[in-house]
């Protein structure tokens, strides 16, 4: 016998008696992450890359997918568009069949048609009513839509409450613009008087000008469709400005941080979003804010951790089913749900566009502590 053929006999062996001959082979099912990791809503970011590591943990120690390891590839897009745009490529170029984030709508609309392009899957929490009407076949939310949570509000206002005089404010961002324009024409639809509509610059860090403006008018509410960052500045100010106006916030207010940017004025303002993580009754909600505790040292920030891991949970129970990871196959699996999926934030389904179908919305007050207490609906849907 040659020293090759020795050599090759020995090689041989040693993968057999080692079991690295198939597992080698068994390449991991890539899942790529695009969050602001850093920039102004890092802990946004954090939380969507934390509860994806989480469950992929979990998965792997599971046994994975398909007899396959799971691996995570993060790309922080730091909220920016020309970033995400970056992210898209970079995710596509390493291999990704699917990616879960991101958490604004300008970041999901720059990459949005790269990963479209590719046939990846995208599931995120941009709200702009654009991302599902551009025919990106990819594109999954996790989130109600702006036209969800405009019509929510109206009603709220309107019929709920009966405020006279609404203000709405809003910065210049898609996800912004396109929820108080959304919100407006809800209200007036309603039969409800807007006696203000302005802009900030977000990030501005002082809004004394604007909101002196605005308490002029005598609102008896300010609808923000802003982000938490400023929307924590916004309450502080008008609490300095003696203005007693209730202050309501959109969806992307609800974060940890908003409270601790507000400070003592944040008792009693109102965020209006899908319930708050600890208000969520689905008993595989209560485990994994259990275990994302146990994990982490600290809750989720937001209810978007949880919307972002339904986004992969779909996807994991979709390569489950399916016995692949085409997404030829993985797409039209999640477009044509037979039933409901069992999702963290309740069942839904998503149609035909990507909008997720089942989701419920709800107005809590922040509370002295920086906790939420739901005010309306005052109790969640039996039926779930």
């Amino acid at each position: 016998m040659s020293r090759l053929t020795k050599l090759s006999t020995l090689t041989a062996a040693i993968l057999l008696a080692t079991g690295a001959g198939t597992a080698i082979a068994a390449d991991p099912i890539k899942i790529g992450v695009q969050a602001p990791i850093t920039g102004e809503y890092a802990a946004e970011g954090q939380g969507i890359e934390n509860g994806v590591r989480l469950l992929v943990k979990q998965q792997n120690a599971a046994g994975g997918l398909l007899g396959r390891q799971i691996e995570v590839i993060v790309c922080d897009d730091e909220g920016k568009a020309s970033q995400a745009a970056i992210c898209g490529r970079k995710l596509v170029n390493d291999g990704v069949i699917a990616v879960i984030g991101t958490y604004t709508s300008g970041a999901a609309l720059a990459a949005a048609p790269i990963y479209a392009a590719a046939n990846v899957i995208q599931t995120s929490d941009g709200t702009s009513d654009e991302l599902t009407q551009r025919g990106w076949k990819t594109f999954f939310r996790n989130a109600p839509p702006n036209s969800d949570e405009a019509e929510f509000v109206a009603n709220y206002f309107v019929k709920i409450k009966k405020y006279q005089r609404i203000a709405v404010l809003s910065d210049h961002s898609s996800y912004a613009t396109g929820l108080a324009k959304a919100t407006v024409d809800a209200i007036k639809k309603e039969g409800g008087n807007i006696v203000g509509e302005d802009f900030i610059n977000a990030g501005t860090q002082d809004y004394s000008a604007v909101l002196t403006k605005l308490k002029s008018k005598n609102p008896d509410v300010l609808f923000f469709s802003g982000y938490y960052t400023d929307g924590g500045l916004i309450r502080a100010q008008m609490k300095q400005l003696g203005m007693d106006t209730v202050f309501v916030g959109g969806d992307a207010n609800q974060n940890e941080n908003f409270a601790k940017i507000a400070g003592d004025a944040a008792a009693g303002a109102v965020i209006v979003n899908v319930p708050a993580p600890e208000n969520l009754p689905y008993p595989a909600a209560k485990k994994f804010l259990a275990d994302y505790t146990k994990e982490f040292g600290a809750p989720p920030p937001s209810i978007y951790t949880l919307t972002n891991a339904d986004g992969l949970r779909a996807v994991m129970a979709a390569i489950q089913d399916t016995q692949s990871t085409d997404t030829a196959k993985l797409i039209p699996w999640l477009h044509n749900l037979k039933q409901p999926f069992g999702g963290l934030t309740g069942p839904f389904t998503w149609d035909e566009k990507g909008e997720r179908i089942g989701s419920l919305m709800s107005a809590f007050e922040v509370q002295a502590n920086g906790s939420y207490k739901t005010i309306y609906p005052r109790q969640l849907d039996p039926r779930q």
